[in-house]
C-alpha cells in the first residue's frame, strides 16, 4: 500500500503546485455591468470611435482669365475733316476711313476707349469745328463700327452745344451701342456706374474734366458734367469697388495744351486716383503725347499694387499738325483675374504697351482725307501707294523718338513704399 500512497501524495502535490502557479498570474479584468471592461482604476474604458470619412477637398478655384483694354486719345472733328468724308451721291458722311487701319485692334479688344472731344448734337444744328464743335451723327456710327465700347464725354467741349446738345450726344451714342461716361442728363444717370464685364472681369469707367471752356454748367443741373474734384473721385472709386468692380478706369481731362510733359497737378491728381483704388488713368487734353507711368502704391493691408497712368494719349484724329500734334498713342493693357481658394480674386496688369500713332492727311479725288496709322507698322508699309519713301523714312525715325518719349517715366513709386521698394 505504501507505493499507492506515495503516488496519491505526488498527485496531490502536483495539483497544489499547478493551482499556485495559476494564482500567481496577472488578474483578469472584470466586466462592468454593461459588459464593458473595467480599467485598473475601476473606470469604464472608452470604445474606439468609428472612423469618420475625410472631409471633401475644397473645389479647385477657376483658372485665371484675361481681358485687354485699348485706349486712344482725342477724337476731334475740325471742319477740314468734313468734305473728304462726304459722299455727294448719297448725301451722307462716312468717317470709317479714320479708323479703318486700326479697326482690327479695336474690334479685337475687350474694351476699346476714346475721348470724344466734340458734341454730336444733331445734324439739324449744322456742323461746326473749333471753338464750338458739333459733329455729324455719322461719327457715332463710325465709332461703333470700329469697335469702340466707351467714350469719355467729360471735357472742355462738353457744353459747346449747350445742355440740349449734351443730352442729344448721350442719346445718339447709346443708340449706336457706345457707352458715354462723364456727362449725364439727370441726377440719377450721373450716379449710375458704367460697368462692362468681359470674360468675368468687371471694369467700371469714370471720367472728369478740369472745366468747360468757361461755359457755365447750368445751376439747376450740376450733374451734367463731372468736374475734377478730389473727394468726388475718391468717393466714386470707392463706390465702384464696393459694387464689385475688378478694375476701375478713370479718364481725366487735364494738363496744359501742347505741353509734352505732365505738370505737378496732373501727377498729383492721377496718383491720387491710383491711391484711391483706380487701376488705370487715361489722360487727355494736351493734344500731344505725354509719357505713361506704372505707379506702385501700398494698400492699408500692406499689399503692393500697381496702377497705370497715361498722362496724355494725345490726338487720335484731328486736323492739328506740327509740334507733335499729329502723333498720338494707343495704350494696350492686359488684365489678369486670378481666383483664390477662399473664393476671392485679385486682378493685376500682366501686359502693357504704348504704341505711337500718326494722322495721315492725304489728297484723293481732289479732297483731303484722313486715316490713322500705327507707327509700329510703318516698316511693313513699303508697298503703300500713299506713303513715299521719304515719308516712310521720317516715320521710322519718329517711331523711335516717340517710343523713347513714351517710356521716359515708365515706373514711379507711390506713398508708403519702403526704401528700396522701387519696382522693377
Amino acid at each position: 500500500m505504501a507505493p499507492v500512497l506515495r503516488l496519491g501524495a505526488a498527485l496531490l502535490a502536483a495539483s497544489l503546485l499547478f493551482a499556485g502557479c495559476e494564482g500567481a498570474a496577472e488578474p483578469k479584468e472584470q466586466a462592468g455591468r454593461d459588459g464593458i471592461p473595467l480599467s485598473e482604476t475601476g473606470g469604464a474604458r472608452s470604445e474606439a470611435a468609428p472612423k469618420q470619412p475625410a472631409p471633401p477637398a475644397p473645389p479647385e478655384p477657376p483658372p485665371p482669365v484675361e481681358a485687354t483694354l485699348v485706349a486712344v486719345g482725342d477724337v476731334m472733328m475740325h471742319t477740314p475733316q468734313l468734305p473728304g468724308a462726304y459722299d455727294e451721291q448719297t448725301g451722307a458722311y462716312d468717317f470709317s476711313g479714320f479708323f479703318a487701319p486700326l479697326s482690327d485692334v479695336f474690334a479685337g479688344a475687350d474694351w476699346a476707349v476714346a475721348n470724344l472731344e466734340t458734341p454730336i448734337a444733331g445734324d439739324e444744328r449744322g456742323f461746326r469745328g473749333y471753338p464750338m464743335f458739333n459733329a455729324p451723327v455719322a461719327l457715332a456710327n463710325a465709332l461703333a463700327g470700329a469697335g469702340f465700347d466707351v467714350v469719355s464725354t467729360a471735357n472742355n467741349h462738353s457744353l459747346d452745344q449747350g445742355f440740349a446738345g449734351l443730352v442729344h450726344t448721350l442719346t445718339t451714342l447709346r443708340e449706336h451701342g457706345v457707352a458715354p461716361v462723364g456727362t449725364a442728363e439727370s441726377e440719377e444717370a450721373s450716379q449710375t456706374l458704367t460697368t462692362i464685364t468681359r470674360d468675368g472681369i468687371r471694369n467700371t469707367f469714370l471720367s472728369y474734366t478740369y472745366g468747360t471752356n468757361g461755359i457755365p454748367i447750368p445751376k439747376d443741373k450740376p450733374f451734367a458734367v463731372n468736374l475734377i474734384d478730389d473727394a468726388k473721385i475718391e468717393s466714386d472709386i470707392a463706390r465702384a469697388k464696393a459694387a464689385g468692380a475688378d478694375i476701375v478706369t478713370v479718364s481725366l481731362h487735364f494738363g496744359n495744351e501742347y505741353q509734352r510733359e505732365p505738370n505737378d497737378e496732373q501727377k498729383r491728381i492721377a496718383r491720387l486716383a491710383i491711391q484711391a483704388g483706380a487701376d488705370l488713368v487715361l489722360g487727355h487734353h494736351p493734344h500731344v503725347v505725354q509719357p505713361y507711368e506704372r505707379y506702385r502704391v501700398v494698400g492699408p493691408d500692406g499689399a503692393e499694387r500697381d496702377g497705370v497712368i497715361m498722362y496724355s494719349l494725345g490726338n487720335f484724329i484731328s486736323n492739328q499738325f506740327g509740334g507733335y500734334k499729329e502723333y498720338g498713342a494707343l495704350l494696350k493693357v492686359t488684365f489678369r483675374k486670378t481666383y483664390r481658394a477662399d473664393g476671392t480674386a485679385v486682378t493685376t496688369v500682366t501686359e502693357l504697351d504704348a504704341i505711337p500713332t500718326w494722322v495721315h492727311k492725304y489728297v484723293s479725288g481732289g479732297k483731303s482725307r484722313y486715316r490713322v496709322l500705327s507707327l509700329d507698322d510703318v516698316a511693313s508699309k513699303t508697298d503703300d501707294p500713299l506713303l513715299t519713301p521719304r515719308t516712310l523714312a521720317q516715320l521710322v525715325d519718329m517711331h523711335a523718338e516717340m517710343n523713347r518719349h513714351l517710356d521716359k517715366l515708365a515706373v514711379g513709386v507711390g506713398e508708403g513704399v519702403p526704401a528700396g521698394g522701387q519696382p522693377q
